[in-house]
């Protein structure tokens, strides 16, 4: 009796606890807005969540996959006392308002959100920290060499220009078609264009994306960590589908002087897979499951010291 009352004690604790942040929806500009998470007692860090490619929200959700994954680190990260931000990515506006054109993105499209972001809270706070979700990690990066900010936490961040890292998963998963992405990435880098793709390849190379595959392909994230004068963490989780361990590697193999963790069995969208391939392709659809305390630790960690 007296431990079930010790256990619901304990339980009250975490529940006070996680309810002691303050929540605030706050727009940056009309493309930019997110959720500041804070506790009561307000912290002079801030730690900015950049997501992943494509239409991704603040929650880390897009429309056919909602696993809560930002929302999660945040909420773990606030826990411990570092405020965060979180945003919606540019395209979730543009999607709504129906004023999306494909064809005018280009990758410094989200640098400079980053960017606007970071002058939002320069202000408010004495520390900023840029975290970046895979394709966030090249942002982060890039946004680091035109604001000054004063750590950078890269999660499943690529190594590779973003031909070579699709090209390195075609081997794997659909080696026929190499050598027409091969060419298919030359021709757009060389005359800005592609034309002669195969149609498995059309969701990269489509003429309305191709302005922003290659703005995207011109970034090297190897030569552009060995620019930035500033701690980095890199972090990689060892059941990543879609980014593999090797990347992590590679940009700690160029920048030795940052630190590398590798969790084991995390996942793309942070989660931690005991299974198979096929929970962990489930995952990404199952908001409520939590994702790898080794992150929030390891971030948290890096971002007091």
């Amino acid at each position: 009796m007296r431990l079930a009352v010790f256990l619901c004690f304990i339980l009250f604790l975490n529940t006070l606890h996680s309810q002691s942040l303050i929540e605030s929806n706050i727009r940056v500009n009309h493309l930019i807005s997110g959720t500041l998470l804070e506790q009561n007692i307000k912290s002079d860090t801030l730690a900015i969540i950049i997501p992943d490619s494509g239409a991704t929200d603040r929650d880390g959700n897009q429309r056919n996959m909602q696993s809560n994954s930002l929302k999660f680190l945040a909420e773990g990260i606030s826990n411990e006392g570092i405020s965060t931000f979180r945003y919606d990515k540019r395209l979730i506006p543009l999607i709504l308002q129906n004023t999306l054109r494909e064809e005018s993105l280009r990758f410094d499209d989200f640098v400079n959100d980053a960017v606007d972001i970071v002058k939002f809270f320069k202000e408010k706070y004495t520390s900023i920290i840029l975290i970046g979700h895979a394709q966030g990690s090249l942002v982060a990066m890039l946004a680091a060499e035109e604001i000054e900010v004063a750590k950078i936490v890269s999660i499943a961040g690529m190594g590779q220009p973003i031909d070579k890292l699709i090209i390195s998963q075609l081997e794997l998963q659909a080696p026929g078609l190499v050598e027409n992405a091969k060419q298919a990435f030359k021709d757009l880098k060389e005359t800005g264009k592609s034309k002669n793709y195969s149609q498995g390849l059309i969701s990269i190379f489509k003429p309305s994306v191709q302005p922003f595959m290659k703005s995207w392909v011109s970034y090297d994230p190897s030569e552009i960590i060995t620019k930035l004068n500033l701690p980095i963490l890199l972090i990689q989780g060892t059941k990543n589908l879609q980014i593999p361990q090797e990347q992590s590697e590679l940009l700690k193999t160029v920048r030795p002087e940052a630190k590398l963790v590798l969790i084991k069995n995390m996942n793309h969208v942070l989660k931690e897979i005991e299974g198979d391939d096929l929970e962990n392709s489930k995952s990404y659809n199952e908001p409520y499951r939590a994702i790898s305390s080794e992150l929030i630790k390891n971030i948290v960690s890096f971002i007091k010291e």
